[in-house]
C-alpha cells in the first residue's frame, strides 16, 4: 500500500468527519463484495482500497438537504 495524502483527501471531501463516514461506508461495501474501482487487485484490508478510492475521485457523495 503507497502512502495517502490525508491533506489531499481533506480538501476533496472537504472535511476530517466526512472523510471517516464516507471511507467507513465504503469499506464496508468492498467487504459486502462490491467491485474495487481503481482496477487494482482486492486488497487485504478494504480500508485502504476505499481511501484510494476516495484520493482518485472515483467516490462521490452527496448531502442530504435538511428539511
Amino acid at each position: 500500500m503507497q502512502d495517502i495524502d490525508i491533506q489531499k483527501l481533506l480538501n476533496k471531501v472537504g472535511s476530517l468527519y466526512k472523510l471517516v463516514v464516507l471511507t467507513s461506508l465504503r469499506a464496508v461495501e468492498l467487504s459486502d463484495g462490491a467491485a474495487n474501482l481503481t482496477g487494482d487487485k482486492p486488497e487485504a484490508k478494504t480500508i485502504n482500497a476505499a481511501l484510494k478510492e476516495i484520493s482518485e475521485g472515483r467516490i462521490e457523495y452527496k448531502v442530504k438537504e435538511k428539511k
